[in-house]
């Protein structure tokens, strides 16, 4: 059975099967994504996310998320104008760089529902444990490239596959919001695919550059 990839549309095949999940792996892109019909339902995955003991004033959060907001703090100036896409029900990487003169937008489909500010253009873009949410990669990272300016960057965290990992044991592909799993290659596909100049990996930190 094959099910074609929601990143690049081309052909995938079953990579591992549970009793609760199938997931197949891109045979172009790399990418590895669940079967459509294992997603949860729009409510269930809300349900999921405000189980999520996301504290902005935490600094065990604070300092996961520090590998974006040390990166943005070293690019970028208060000047720039910045946006926290799929920031969730605790905009942490918001309130650090805001605690720091910095300013930056706050949006999510779900928690800050705000369109207008995907009408905008920003200087840079972070984005924390939000792109394996993906359900439809390819609309959601057409919207970031065109959300930033020229010589703009998008920041996101996920955590990255490779085939070290006994993929059965991972527990990265237990949460069932999980939906899209990155490879090396699947984010160097991406950056060929979107024009993107560059794009660094380092550990769970990956930077999209124009």
């Amino acid at each position: 059975m094959q099910n074609l990839c929601p990143l690049c549309n081309n052909t995938s095949s079953l990579f591992h099967k549970s009793n609760n999940h199938a997931h197949y792996q891109c045979q172009t892109c790399f990418g590895i994504f669940v079967a459509t019909d294992s997603r949860p339902s729009e409510e269930d995955e809300v349900k999921h996310y405000q189980q999520h003991q996301n504290n902005i004033e935490d600094k065990g959060y604070q300092n996961f998320v520090s590998p974006i907001t040390d990166s943005i703090l070293r690019d970028f100036n208060t000047k720039h104008k910045g946006l926290d896409f799929g920031a969730g029900t605790g905009p942490v990487l918001s309130k650090m760089l805001r605690d720091k003169g910095y300013s930056v937008f706050t949006y999510d489909p779900y928690f800050h529902n705000y369109p207008k500010l995907l009408q905008e253009k920003y200087d840079y873009i972070g984005s924390c444990e939000v792109i394996e949410h993906f359900y439809h990669p390819h609309k959601e990272f057409t919207l970031l490239k065109n959300l930033l300016h020229p010589k703009g960057k998008l920041y996101c965290m996920t955590h990255v596959y490779n085939e070290s990992i006994p993929f059965s044991n991972w527990y990265y592909k237990n949460d069932p919001t999980h939906v899209f799993i990155y490879q090396k290659q699947t984010l160097e596909w991406i950056g060929k695919e979107f024009g993107f100049s560059k794009v660094e990996i380092d550990n769970r930190l990956i930077i999209f550059s124009i």
